[in-house]
């Protein structure tokens, strides 16, 4: 590949770092899909990581929320070396994942999706229930808490907007002690304002100290909330940047290829 028209840094790792990913490779048998990655986040910080499609950036996060087993390559959590076997076991540290599909069921209310596999639970004679009162009164603070107000927490979660419901996910993973929040490209099928509503919801999340993981190929999203932007072509990193050190424009180019589309205008003459 092409050298960038412009040069993005390999800082440095800062000891307080939540998570550390070291010279992360995968290998699906002959395909090399991660080749040497390293990122790093912090507590508090947003840090964005870009690409275009099928540049690894989902094979990335597979392997820092554990599942996938990287073939090579450190992780460090804490300080920590980690070596997790399954998701439990990043779930357990304290990284949580919210994916497109968000693996909410649709006909449930909000409150039954929010405890969903963590239901709170009062004894009636002996016999264990659903503290159906309790788990109420969580989903709407913690909702709240995201600048969203229910009208109830019985209502089905499949009458929110689109941001609504990636609110609730990450409202849930929050609630449930997540230090590191990944969020696989969030805004990805959301109209303007619930893009909005979904990147005040990460800023909210950075300001309690939790490391956040944007995953996106929108680089104006990026902006918006990033303190960090790393950057993934074919499964290799093309450096780190920090807010202020590098424009949209440049981002934008480094993402598209802008080399490699400098080259080929000139050799068309300016016409591309």
């Amino acid at each position: 590949m092409s050298e960038p028209l412009f040069e993005m840094k390999n800082v440095e790792t800062p000891d307080e770092a939540i998570i550390k990913m070291k010279g992360i490779e995968k290998h699906f048998g002959s395909v090399i899909a991660l080749s040497g990655v390293s990122l790093d986040v912090l507590p508090g910080e947003c840090h964005c990581l870009l690409g275009d499609n099928g540049a690894g950036k989902s094979t990335f996060i597979k392997t820092m929320s554990g599942v996938h087993k990287p073939s090579a390559g450190e992780i460090y959590f804490e300080g920590k070396p980690m070596n997790f076997q399954r998701p439990r076991d990043a779930i357990s540290a304290g990284i949580a994942t919210v994916y497109q599909d968000l693996a909410m069921i649709p006909l449930m209310s909000v409150t039954r999706n929010f405890f969903m596999g963590n239901e709170p639970t009062k004894k009636i004679a002996g016999i264990s229930f659903f503290d159906h009162e309790h788990a109420n009164e969580v989903t709407m603070a913690e909702m709240k808490k995201m600048g969203i107000n229910l009208r109830s927490p019985d209502q089905a979660v499949g009458t929110l907007s689109g941001g609504e419901r990636q609110t609730v996910a990450i409202a849930r993973a929050v609630h449930f002690g997540a230090k590191i929040l990944i969020l696989d490209e969030p805004t990805s099928a959301l109209g303007v304002r619930q893009t909005a509503n979904v990147l005040a919801t990460v800023d909210r999340v950075r300001k309690q100290g939790i490391g956040v993981v944007f995953i996106t190929h929108n680089v104006r999203h990026a902006m918006a909330v990033g303190d960090r932007f790393t950057v993934l072509d074919r499964g290799k990193t093309l450096g780190t940047a920090k807010r202020g050190e590098i424009t949209p424009e440049e981002l934008q180019d480094l993402m598209a290829g802008g080399q490699e589309l400098a080259t080929l205008e000139g050799s068309l003459g300016g016409t591309v």
